[in-house]
């Protein structure tokens, strides 16, 4: 009966002008479609059979591995010779023109198949990482015995493309203190970048490159007031200057506040997340299962200073303000009642609510309206100021409510501010006038 198999033959050359020797026998490894004679019993020195873990589908039997030794006839050993060399042969032109599907059983690759949901991700990822660029904040240093004026890196962080015009999107902690700025886009390509404007209340900041517009791919921008809690989220960055990481989560928390890093002015509906935040994901975006911007990474809650699963990013509908205005007049103007107040703890210790006010500036809209400032008397007693209660109707406990009511107003509004001076309340008219600009 013949079968397709693998044998492994071992066996004498000889002829008639070459008798067989009883020298070290000399081995072949033949491949054949078929299975030799059974070998007789006064021939065979030794038969083995081992099982192959694979065959082609064209092999219908068990792969054999035989061995054989003899001392035959010179005629007899030529024509098992001749025989295994022709099915070797036939063999290995069969496996040159079979089907690549038949022959490809010999070797077994398991086929990578993802999910749904990582299909999604990974897809997400390759369509924004283009937007997503490296900032690199360069500060000038000169050289105590040289003299030398030199830039050395001093810090780096995350932006992203907003528009072809090249205006590159960002933290302002990101750029605070820079001398020069590099932008190093998805190809590896960098430019100088200039600033347009900043908002240090909002921790929010707008550069320039002269890029090829086809180098700049736009971030899709999305919407943060219909956020939810549980909904996937993705941030895209420069954690500790390795580019174009790739973190996941869930949003956390809604309508956090935080205090923004250069002013204490707290930013308001912040978004919580424990998607990993690390140093260099500053300014970095935060992006919903569409692949659509919602918020701005810009800083963690960690002991460490490493990600500890609580992360916070500036909500998109806030930016889109701020970037709108920066882009257009290079500042934002912001209402201001033209105030400085006490820390929050020192009123509550004296046993009231609200703020109080520790200087209101003649030439400021509270100092034009009557606002009065804490001072002392002649004798070096302290009289306390007026401390406002509510601004047009909203009650105001602490500076974070006051800060809250003001960014709802908009410059040249008229507000009624309700103070408490002494045991009596007031209620005075402000005039609300832009902040004053910043370098």
């Amino acid at each position: 009966m013949a079968a397709s198999s693998l044998i492994s033959t071992t066996f004498h050359f000889s002829s008639p002008l070459f008798p067989p020797r009883p020298s070290p026998i000399r081995k072949l490894t033949i491949l054949t479609l078929h299975r030799l004679p059974t070998p007789s019993s006064s021939n065979l020195k030794t038969h083995e059979r081992s099982v192959l873990p694979y065959c082609p589908p064209c092999l219908n039997k068990l792969l054999l591995t035989t061995t054989t030794t003899t001392k035959n006839n010179p005629f007899s050993l030529a024509l098992d010779s001749l025989l295994i060399l022709c099915t070797s042969l036939a063999l290995a032109l069969s496996l040159f023109v079979t089907d690549v599907d038949s022959a490809s059983a010999f070797v077994v690759t398991p086929q990578k198949k993802l999910q749904t949901d990582e299909l999604a991700t990974v897809r997400l990822f390759q369509e924004n990482t283009p937007s997503v660029v490296y900032i690199t904040n360069l500060a000038a240093k000169q050289d105590a015995f040289t003299l030398d004026v030199f830039e050395v890196p001093q810090g780096s962080g995350s932006g992203f493309v907003w528009d072809r015009q090249g205006n590159i999107v960002t933290n302002y902690h990101v750029i605070r203190g820079a001398s020069d700025l590099r932008v190093t886009l998805s190809d590896q390509s960098t430019f100088d970048a200039k600033v347009v404007g900043f908002d240090q209340d909002k921790d929010v900041a707008v550069l320039h490159v002269d890029a090829p517009k086809d180098k700049l791919r736009p971030i899709p921008i999305g919407v943060s007031a219909d956020l939810l809690v549980g909904q996937k989220v993705f941030a895209i960055g420069n954690p500790f200057g390795l580019d174009h990481t790739l973190t996941t989560g869930v949003i956390s928390g809604l309508r956090r506040e935080i205090s923004s890093a250069a002013t204490g002015r707290p930013i308001q509906d912040v978004i919580q997340t424990d998607a990993a935040i690390n140093p260099g994901n500053s300014g970095g975006p935060l992006l919903d299962s569409s692949g659509s911007l919602i918020g701005i990474n810009t800083a963690i809650y960690s002991p460490s200073g490493a990600s500890s699963g609580v992360g916070f990013s500036i909500p998109v509908d806030t930016v889109n303000g701020i970037v709108d205005q920066l882009v257009k007049f290079g500042k934002v103007t912001r209402p201001i009642l033209g105030i400085k107040f006490a820390p929050d703890q020192s009123v509550e210790q004296l046993g009231v609510s609200g703020v109080l006010v520790l200087d209101a500036p003649a030439n400021g809209p509270a100092g034009k309206a009557g606002l009065l400032p804490t001072k002392r008397d002649s004798y070096g007693r302290l009289i306390l100021g007026d401390i406002i209660t509510s601004v047009n109707g909203k009650k105001v406990t602490n500076g974070s409510d006051l800060y809250r009511i003001l960014d709802q107003c908009n410059v040249g509004d008229k507000v009624i501010v309700e103070v408490l001076r002494g045991d009596q309340k007031e209620k005075i008219h402000v005039l609300l006038e832009p902040k004053a600009d910043e370098s």
